[in-house]
Protein backbone atom coordinates (compact mmCIF):
# COMPACT_ATOMS: atom_id res chain seq x y z
CA UNK A 1 0.00 0.00 0.00
CA UNK A 2 1.78 3.52 -0.75
CA UNK A 3 1.89 6.08 2.01
CA UNK A 4 -0.16 8.82 1.64
CA UNK A 5 0.48 11.81 3.11
CA UNK A 6 -1.59 14.63 5.19
CA UNK A 7 -2.68 16.26 1.87
CA UNK A 8 -4.13 13.03 1.14
CA UNK A 9 -2.27 12.69 -1.67
CA UNK A 10 -0.33 9.15 -2.22
CA UNK A 11 3.80 9.94 -2.21
CA UNK A 12 4.75 8.20 -5.54
CA UNK A 13 1.61 9.97 -7.76
CA UNK A 14 2.53 13.52 -9.61
CA UNK A 15 -0.33 15.88 -10.07
CA UNK A 16 0.14 19.45 -10.78
CA UNK A 17 -2.77 22.29 -10.58
CA UNK A 18 -2.76 24.88 -12.49
CA UNK A 19 -4.27 28.32 -11.87
CA UNK A 20 -7.18 29.54 -13.89
CA UNK A 21 -5.60 31.91 -16.52
CA UNK A 22 -3.50 29.20 -17.63
CA UNK A 23 -6.34 26.99 -17.46
CA UNK A 24 -7.82 30.06 -19.90
CA UNK A 25 -5.26 29.89 -22.33
CA UNK A 26 -4.67 26.23 -22.59
CA UNK A 27 -8.69 26.20 -23.49
CA UNK A 28 -7.88 29.08 -26.05
CA UNK A 29 -5.98 26.89 -27.84
CA UNK A 30 -8.72 24.54 -27.99
CA UNK A 31 -11.04 27.15 -28.74
CA UNK A 32 -12.88 27.09 -25.52
CA UNK A 33 -13.91 30.04 -24.18
CA UNK A 34 -15.34 30.90 -20.78
CA UNK A 35 -18.93 32.74 -21.09
CA UNK A 36 -19.50 35.60 -18.80
CA UNK A 37 -21.95 33.66 -16.42
CA UNK A 38 -19.45 31.03 -15.78
CA UNK A 39 -16.83 33.72 -15.03
CA UNK A 40 -19.16 35.36 -12.58
CA UNK A 41 -20.02 32.03 -11.24
CA UNK A 42 -16.54 31.61 -10.29
CA UNK A 43 -15.94 35.38 -9.30
CA UNK A 44 -18.94 34.13 -6.63
CA UNK A 45 -17.59 30.93 -5.77
CA UNK A 46 -14.55 32.77 -4.73
CA UNK A 47 -16.48 35.79 -2.53
CA UNK A 48 -18.47 33.28 -0.75
CA UNK A 49 -15.45 30.84 0.02
CA UNK A 50 -17.19 27.98 -1.86
CA UNK A 51 -15.17 24.30 -1.31
CA UNK A 52 -13.98 22.43 -4.28
CA UNK A 53 -17.34 20.16 -3.69
CA UNK A 54 -19.73 22.82 -3.19
CA UNK A 55 -18.36 24.30 -6.39
CA UNK A 56 -18.61 21.58 -8.50
CA UNK A 57 -22.53 20.64 -6.72
CA UNK A 58 -23.77 24.26 -8.09
CA UNK A 59 -22.51 23.87 -11.55
CA UNK A 60 -23.57 20.49 -12.22
CA UNK A 61 -27.29 21.82 -10.87
CA UNK A 62 -27.03 24.71 -12.76
CA UNK A 63 -25.72 23.37 -16.48
CA UNK A 64 -26.93 19.45 -16.30
CA UNK A 65 -30.33 18.64 -17.22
Amino acid sequence: MKKVSQQGQAENSHSYTIGRQAFAKISAVEGIRLTQELRKDFQAFEQNGLSHKERRQVITQKYTR
